[in-house]
């Protein structure tokens, strides 16, 4: 059943979702094999009508969905009773303030950064993206500001060694390149295929990122 559950949820078929749910209630706490729970895995796949679904019937938030949905009022209870949830990663390699960062949420991310979460941690995973990498990947500059702002490194790498200033070229996000730029992001930093972020760079920043004469 929580396959068929799973595979309703990829497939964007709310009705099934919803008929599902009838049949049994406790499939909206339900985890695939990764450990990944049925509302997150409805949010990484964009689902939102099912997730709006989901919310009213998974109970309380965990740490790493509250995170994702914005809801500073149950981070806050949860780091109250538990301060280590701060530091904690879920089953598939992220922080919560991963979360917030990539899922656009910066009053989560605010506080979880007040609670100590660190705006360097590394995700546990084959990405190997530090939040400013996810909060690049959001396409948010202002959730790129606020992790430079927490003391977030401006160059760090992910996998294939993309950098924040690399995704910010490829957006084509002036705002956020330049927000890197100010905080010392390196333009010529290579990728592991040798790239720059002028070489992704889309016309706006690529004028931003020119060597000047």
């Amino acid at each position: 059943m929580s396959q068929e559950f799973f595979a309703a949820i990829h497939d964007n078929d709310r009705a099934r979702v919803e008929h599902l749910l009838k049949g049994d209630t406790s499939l909206a706490k339900a985890r695939n094999a990764n450990g990944v729970s049925a509302l997150m895995q409805a949010r990484y796949e964009g689902r939102h009508e099912i997730v709006a679904l989901l919310r009213g019937n998974a109970g309380e938030l965990d740490v790493f969905e509250a995170a994702t949905l914005g809801d500073v009022a149950q981070l806050r209870k949860l780091l109250a009773a538990g301060p280590s949830l701060v530091k904690a990663y879920s089953t598939d390699g992220f922080t919560a303030l991963h979360l917030a960062a990539f899922f656009g949420q910066p009053d989560a991310a605010t506080e979880l950064l007040r609670a100590g979460a660190a705006p360097d941690a590394v995700s546990k995973n084959t990405m190997k993206v530090a939040v400013i990498n996810s909060a690049a990947a959001s396409g948010r500059a202002d959730m790129v500001k606020l992790l430079l702002e927490a003391g977030a490194d401006p160059n760090a790498r992910q996998q294939m060694g993309w950098t924040a200033l690399h995704a910010a070229a490829a957006h084509d996000n002036v705002e956020m390149a330049q927000a890197l730029l100010r905080k010392g992001a390196d333009p010529t930093l290579k990728n592991d295929e040798g790239q720059t972020a002028l070489d992704k760079a889309g016309t706006a920043v690529a004028e931003l990122l020119k060597p000047t004469a």
